[in-house]
């Protein structure tokens, strides 16, 4: 076109292509993530060849790349399960890092894990228990265990050294990963370092509970109308195992359950204190009284007050109602007291969790010195 030679912005260079990569710019993502892993060493992969058990998903993309490559009349790129080692450290040589008492930490056992991956875990899925206290007691009490997790760097003591001695001897995986990769698997929960993989909470029977607290001298259960703050229910149970209760039952629904979170309240007292979770809160409340106990609700406007039950000398049952609305209706009327704590006149009520220690105290004050 005319005029165009003596256009001093015209473009006298070809136009730049897209460029490669991103420049760097993903680099920070990766860091602290650790070397990525080979195909055939990731069971979620197609490619993978390990020697641990092949998860179903793998199983199904391996057998769709298979049909696929016999249609096309190829080679299928997928692993050859049980031919590549992808275990280590099942010797205890240690891997140099020293403890309190003059030993070393375990290699990492079991099964290679990606740094950084991490899957979601279903609600009957496994969690993970978190805290020094929660992870002894669980470890303790033979709590079923699919894995621990160490953070690199920790400060070691007492309890660390009986953690990881206890998870060795019974052949749990010891996996060692980086404090920021154990603060993305617990979503920024407070874990002192450790963390325990552990299968859904097994709930004790009913009647198994009642009639493992009858063979008691004088028994003490607690039941729970309603709470649902999971950190409530962690706080009750280390109560009572603080003051010699017998155990907890509650609701299967509307009411909080044992998770990560009422362990850690708990500092692993859930592994020592038997809980149920019944249908009929009510129902089981009567199957209660049938078999001998008294059972008081806790209310602000009780007619009895705390420190006049007499009846805290014999098998009792403590009914303490949820956070917001107290006792229900049915569960109050279905009690044979109802209990009042008394308090300064400038404070309404008490949290749930308090509470139910401060009574459980009082009643084991009551069984001690009369």
């Amino acid at each position: 076109m005319p005029g165009n030679s003596s256009n001093r912005s015209r473009r006298v260079t070809a136009k730049k292509g897209a460029s490669m990569g991103s420049g760097g710019k993903n680099r920070s993502g990766l860091k602290g993530r650790g070397k990525t892993l080979p195909a055939d060493e990731r069971p979620w992969h197609k490619g993978y060849s390990g020697t641990e058990k092949l998860p179903e998903k793998t199983a199904r993309k391996q057998e769709k790349e298979r049909r696929a490559a016999a249609a096309e009349g190829r080679a299928p790129k997928v692993g050859i399960p049980g031919t590549k080692d992808t275990t280590w450290g099942r010797g205890w040589k240690g891997t140099g890092k020293p403890t309190a008492r003059g030993g070393k930490m375990p290699p990492h056992r079991g099964p290679r894990i990606a740094p950084g991956r991490r899957s979601n875990p279903t609600k009957e899925g496994p969690e993970l228990l978190l805290g020094r206290n929660p992870v002894v007691e669980a470890l303790r009490a033979d709590i079923p265990a699919t894995a621990l997790y160490v953070a690199q760097g920790i400060d070691i003591d007492e309890r660390i050294n009986e953690i990881v001695r206890t998870a060795g001897d019974r052949g749990i995986p010891i996996l060692e990963i980086s404090r920021n990769e154990l603060d993305r698997m617990t979503g920024g929960v407070l874990h002192q370092g450790v963390g325990l993989q552990v299968p859904p909470f097994a709930y004790e029977q009913f009647d198994d509970l009642v009639a493992a607290a009858m063979e008691q001298t004088t028994p003490l259960l607690v039941a729970l109308d309603g709470v649902t703050d999971p950190r409530n229910l962690g706080a009750v149970i280390r109560s009572v195992a603080a003051f010699g209760g017998h155990g907890v039952f509650l609701p299967e629904r509307r009411a909080a359950g044992i998770t990560a979170t009422a362990w850690r309240t708990s500092a692993g007292a859930a592994a020592r204190v038997p809980v149920s979770q019944v249908v009929n809160l009510t129902r089981a409340i009567k199957a209660c009284q049938q078999a001998g106990f008294t059972a008081i609700g806790l209310d602000a406007d009780g007619d009895t007050d705390l420190y006049e039950l007499e009846a805290a000398v014999g098998p009792l049952l403590v009914v303490v109602g949820s956070e917001g609305r107290g006792l229900s209706r049915l569960v109050g009327e279905t009690c044979d007291l109802r209990v009042g704590i008394p308090m300064a006149s400038t404070v309404e009520s008490l949290n749930a969790s308090v509470a139910a220690a401060v009574t459980l105290a009082e009643v084991a004050r009551r069984r001690t010195y009369g």
